[in-house]
């Protein structure tokens, strides 16, 4: 049985996508049944996804949506990719197993999905590939907020994802920011997003921005949050003295 769901599996990532009577016609003394239920059993395993008759790659999927998004995300996935790295190994270990946990979209965040392979978790996230990412992870829930999809940043907002972030607890949110000065705190370009990370950080017991050395002494249209709004604030590098001050009397830490 084994054998036949990895040869299943190995088809599957092989073509993309198979279709049961393609199933049927390779195992011809394997009843329909049974070839639905090995389906089941992969896609419980989160290797592949089921579709109206067949299956389809789960791998393939997501490097489809990546290849479709239009420059912005994948040039801001390699722009600063071993300050991101470093940042999300920073992060990791603050996501607390057993908690229900929000991660944010962006490149960042998927760094730090990509850490989260094991471990109980229930994430919500307005992020489509940080879902994708985070369903490799066979102990984990993964709740995606709905809204319309910003293909850019393959971020989901508006009213619909308020509306979801209304209904739901939430016990640390790991938060992305375009960029942050003193003067106008942690900010980004999108009002729907704004309105999203706002309402996201108002519900959150504990909130953990990330955030790489380039965006700091920048800003950008919209305010989502101050450091007295945040407990952690994960860096690539040691922070200068003047944001090292403004952190400690607004009782934001700095790792």
């Amino acid at each position: 049985m084994q054998d036949r769901r990895k040869a299943i599996f190995e088809l599957i990532e092989q073509k993309d996508e198979v279709s049961i009577h393609e199933l049927e016609a390779l195992f011809p003394g394997v009843s329909s049944m049974t070839l639905r239920r090995d389906l089941d059993y992969l896609e419980n395993e989160h290797k592949i996804i089921k579709i109206k008759g067949g299956a389809k790659s789960l791998s393939h999927l997501s490097r489809s949506i990546l290849q479709d998004v239009e420059g912005d995300y994948a040039q801001r996935e390699i722009l600063n990719a071993d300050k991101k790295r470093k940042i999300a190994e920073k992060a990791a270990p603050l996501a607390e197993a057993g908690r229900s946990i929000f991660i944010d979209a962006g490149s960042t965040m998927m760094q730090l999905a990509r850490r989260l392979h094991s471990g109980r978790f229930s994430v919500i996230t307005n992020g489509v590939n940080v879902a994708l990412e985070m369903s490799q992870n066979k102990s984990a829930t993964v709740n995606l907020v709905g809204g319309e999809l910003n293909r850019n940043n393959l971020c989901v907002s508006g009213a619909g994802a308020l509306d979801h972030i209304q209904d739901i607890n939430i016990d640390i949110a790991f938060m992305a920011a375009s960029c942050f000065s003193l003067e106008n705190g942690f900010t980004n370009g999108s009002f729907d997003e704004y309105k999203l990370k706002q309402q996201v950080i108002k519900k959150a017991k504990k909130t953990i921005v990330l955030m790489d050395s380039t965006k700091i002494g920048k800003s950008m249209p919209y305010t989502f949050c101050r450091p007295e709004d945040v407990d952690v604030l994960v860096l690539d590098q040691e922070p200068d003295d003047a944001l090292r001050l403004a952190a400690k009397e607004a009782g934001m830490e700095i790792i």
